[in-house]
């Protein structure tokens, strides 16, 4: 029969007795991680959220209690009272904060029992699949390893509340249930049975309930939010998200950069300890695009991009030159003591480029008698020490060229880069890189929709002197948006917002959003904008991210206390599943067979 808590109160954690507490009566309670019997006495290691204490059961100190401790199994639920004591001589663990003491157990209470768990709940002794510790969350989320993460998640959530408290923000909630708009993925919906045929939309973000807060008088705005987005998955995607929302009335670009250079060294202070010293540095978009192929870059270590279009337009290398004739560029990085490479190796990275549209990769080796390369023949001495030059490229160096379009130039050599930055070890660890993404492109051409769609989104302040393209030339607007990126991982986003009405049916326009559609849909913002909107703008991190940073894990799934699988999927709930028909039909809805 179990035993009952009646008359028993905890007066300590399993990882909270040290040395001086010896000789104090305590009551612990928890999970048994492991049960020794040494002939005579059982040790049980006793285990909670806060850690572990061993706890001893002497026959001598309490024969009822030691009886009781022989059916005692891996995760039972027990409570005991005893004395903390000091463990003998060469028995300390040192390696357990409580190691240096022990508990005589006068009371044991058997809370309740347990099947043998799955797999084995001590941390190294972790080797079963992920898709069995989704399945029992609440026995994976026992290890101390995913307790640390939503501890820490829990910490990072404390510091940026209080953070943004000091600094004047309000934290309000906004809907759940609203509208669908388009946002650049596509909506959960949920069917209205008090309006039949029409649907709520579960949000992407608060953008528009932020704005309009901005339009209320709010003026600084925050709130960790729930966000949904019916996208296909990864290791750092998750169908609902946490987000840290932000928006500031009266502002421009670098009160944004201010507040969130704050929050990042506090978060990093609190939970890692690490200083870091504001301002962080700036690139814009095309210079990242230029040097490194993409727009998170990750710069920890070499390997930039670099054009060459210039020397090598007129060599007699027709594959270079055909490509600049026709509007193309030639771009190469240098790596550095990476002629050690073998062929084998070689056409590996020209099967990797080709991942990404590139039609091949060429490569030259720098030995001591100059260029080894089938390219070589191709070109003439001088444009050999021109390309040496500009690459800054020594002995023992390989150059890697890739000639196409541009989009396929960057994506391809900017992969390449982050590749062989991994794979050669490149990339020092411990190292924790900051760096501000501005002026991105606030239009891109659909060649399938035929039209240019937002970049970040419709609400987008486009930069003061590129207003007059909006007409002329849309793609060749910039964007008052910004990124931060940390270690080559986007964290967070946001941007400048129109303000006044007739920028926001410009850039409608310039997206082919007619006027009746754009009342339809935004109807109630543009109404809000003509209230006297003030200037104002804001910024969202993705928290789930950045705590998956903070706690060097490899994965989202690792800091989320129930997060979905790949395949959207809950492990632990099923969900999602079948309704009644009779469920249905109070919505007004059928499913096709």
């Amino acid at each position: 029969m179990l035993d009952t808590l009646q008359g028993l109160t905890r007066t300590h954690s399993c990882g909270g007795l040290r040395g001086q507490d010896i000789d104090q009566t305590v009551v612990l309670m928890g999970w048994v991680q492991r049960r020794r019997d040494h002939g005579g006495l059982i040790f049980v290691d006793l285990r909670d959220r806060d850690g572990i204490t061993q706890v001893v059961f002497n026959p001598e100190v309490n024969a009822e209690a030691h009886s009781k401790a022989e059916v005692l199994r891996a995760e039972f639920v027990i409570a005991v009272r005893g004395i903390v004591i000091r463990r003998p001589e060469g028995m300390a663990n040192h390696n357990l904060p409580t190691g240096e003491i022990e508990v005589d157990v006068v009371e044991l209470r058997l809370l309740n029992t347990s099947k043998t768990p799955p797999f084995e709940l001590e941390e190294y002794k972790l080797e079963t699949s992920e898709t069995i510790r989704l399945r029992y969350r609440y026995l994976d989320l026992r290890r101390p390893g995913l307790m640390s993460n939503l501890r820490l998640r829990h910490q990072a959530a404390q510091v940026v509340r209080t953070f943004l408290n000091g600094q004047g923000f309000m934290e309000v909630e906004t809907p759940i249930l609203t509208r669908s708009t388009p946002e650049g993925a596509r909506d959960y919906l949920v069917p209205s049975r008090t309006n039949p045929g029409k649907f709520f939309a579960l949000p992407q973000s608060p953008q528009l309930f932020k704005q309009l807060l901005m339009m209320s008088g709010v003026e600084r705005y925050y709130q960790l939010c729930r966000c949904f987005r019916d996208e296909d998955l990864r290791a750092d995607r998750q169908p609902e998200f946490t987000q840290i929302d932000m928006e500031m009335s009266f502002i421009t670009e670098k009160d944004i950069y201010k507040v969130v250079e704050g929050m990042m060294v506090s978060l990093f202070k609190e939970i890692l300890g690490l200083d870091f010293y504001p301002p962080f540095p700036h690139l814009t978009y095309q210079d990242c695009i230029d040097r490194f192929g993409v727009d998170r870059p990750d710069r920890r270590f070499g390997l930039e991009l670099i054009e060459v279009t210039d020397i090598v337009k007129f060599s007699e290398f027709k594959a270079f030159a055909e490509v600049v004739g026709q509007g193309g560029i030639v771009k190469a990085i240098c790596g550095p003591g990476f002629s050690r490479l073998s062929r084998k190796e070689l056409d590996e990275l020209i099967q990797f480029v080709g991942i990404y549209g590139a039609r091949g990769l060429a490569w030259v080796k720098l030995t001591e008698g100059g260029w080894q390369s089938p390219l070589a023949k191709f070109f003439s001495e001088g444009e050999k020490e021109a390309i040496n030059q500009r690459l800054n490229a020594k002995e023992g160096d390989l150059l890697m060229f890739v000639a196409d379009s541009a989009p396929v130039v960057n994506t391809a050599l900017g992969q390449l880069r982050l590749h062989l930055g991994k794979k050669e070890k490149l990339i020092p660890p411990d190292i924790y890189d900051f760096v501000w993404v501005t002026h991105f492109p606030l239009l891109e051409y659909d060649p399938v929709e035929k039209r240019h769609m937002a970049v970040h989104h419709p609400f987008t302040a486009p930069l003061e002197e590129d207003l007059d393209l909006l007409a002329t030339d849309p793609g060749a607007v910039r964007a008052r948006a910004y990124d931060l990126v940390l270690n080559g991982t986007e964290i967070g986003g946001g941007s400048i917002r129109i303000h006044q009405r007739p920028t926001q049916e410009h850039v409608f326009k310039a997206l082919g959003i007619s006027l009746p559609e754009a009342e339809e849909k935004f109807g109630f913002l543009l109404e809000a904008l003509e209230y006297g909107a003030p200037p104002h703008g804001g910024v969202a991190f993705g928290f789930d991210r950045l705590v998956m940073l903070l706690a060097g894990a490899k994965s989202l799934r690792e800091v989320i206390a129930f997060p979905k699988t790949q395949k959207a999927t809950c492990s632990v709930t099923l969900a999602p599943s079948s309704v009644d028909m009779a469920q249905l039909l109070e919505l007004g809805l059928r499913l096709d067979k």
